[in-house]
């Protein structure tokens, strides 16, 4: 009876170990699943921003095609900042330059050269600043 009792204590000793174990696991195992969550949706914020930053700098590309085609037939000064009261691209500033050229092949051809460039007001480098630029050729 004695061997009973103490096969039984060792048997306890042992499924308390298993189950420190396994609780240590499963805490880490929990642990890494919400850092994995945690860089998953930073990474889908940084997405969407950079796809908002992209759509603030084509709204100043559109914003300068529109200027030089339909109203002024020439350059709009530059820089001329655009200001987009859309609430998604509120938060952002969009600068664009533009420049001409004139080319005389049989007939009298400009070519406006715009530049838009859409940014955060945060500080370059850090990790809320978005800056998309893009650049058109308009011959006219």
């Amino acid at each position: 009876m004695k061997t009973n009792t103490i096969n039984r204590m060792k048997q306890r000793g042992f499924s308390l170990v298993s189950a420190i174990f396994l609780l240590v696991v499963i805490a880490a195992l929990g642990a890494f699943a919400v850092t994995v969550s945690n860089s998953q949706h930073q990474s889908d914020a940084m997405d969407v921003m950079g796809k908002r930053a992209y759509q603030a700098a084509h709204a100043g590309i559109e914003w300068g095609a529109n200027q030089i085609i339909t109203q002024l037939h020439a350059c709009p000064p530059s820089p001329s900042t655009v200001t987009l009261t859309d609430t998604y691209l509120s938060s952002f500033t969009v600068s664009v330059t533009c420049s001409s050229v004139t080319a005389n092949d049989p007939g009298t051809v400009t070519i406006y050269t715009l530049i838009s460039k859409a940014n955060t007001a945060a500080t370059p480098g850090g990790p809320d600043y978005f800056e998309r630029q893009l650049s058109v050729n308009i011959a006219q």
